[in-house]
């Protein structure tokens, strides 16, 4: 089974643009450094210079390949965009790789699976319910 990686409350603004959570689709928690190939679409477009916000930090989606934290089940990666959305109802697409570091997936190598999902969300809608998620720092 895996977790709606987009949950009601996913999209929203941020100071100097929009950012989207992105919630674990795994039953357990797993190295920051295992998601990979990160792309976000907007309604149709790729977002060129997406960052990943971690705590205050933002580095790209590259980098995570070198940070030491655990994105732990309820918590959501935060992916940043710089530039205003409008406000109102977006299709939202997220991608990318997960590596699962304790499951093998050929003789040399761990499990690499890939992720996708799609979402028409509201630019800072509420959850509706309430969450005790928090965001990966």
């Amino acid at each position: 089974m895996t977790l709606m990686m987009l949950r009601d409350d996913a999209l929203f603004t941020t100071t100097d643009g929009f950012g989207v959570r992105l919630s674990l689709p795994w039953i357990r928690s797993l190295p920051v450094a295992s998601a990979s190939d990160l792309q976000l679409q907007v309604d149709g477009s790729p977002v060129e210079h997406l960052l990943v916000a971690l705590g205050e930090r933002t580095v790209a989606p590259s980098a995570l390949a070198f940070e030491r934290g655990e994105w732990f089940v309820q918590d959501r990666l935060v992916l940043r965009v710089r530039g205003a959305l409008e406000p109102g109802a977006h299709e939202v697409t997220v991608s990318y790789r997960l590596l699962i570091p304790y499951l093998p997936g050929g003789p040399d190598a761990p499990l690499t699976l890939p992720f996708a999902t799609t979402r028409t969300l509201v630019l800072d809608a509420g959850a509706a319910v309430p969450t005790v998620s928090r965001d990966v720092a």
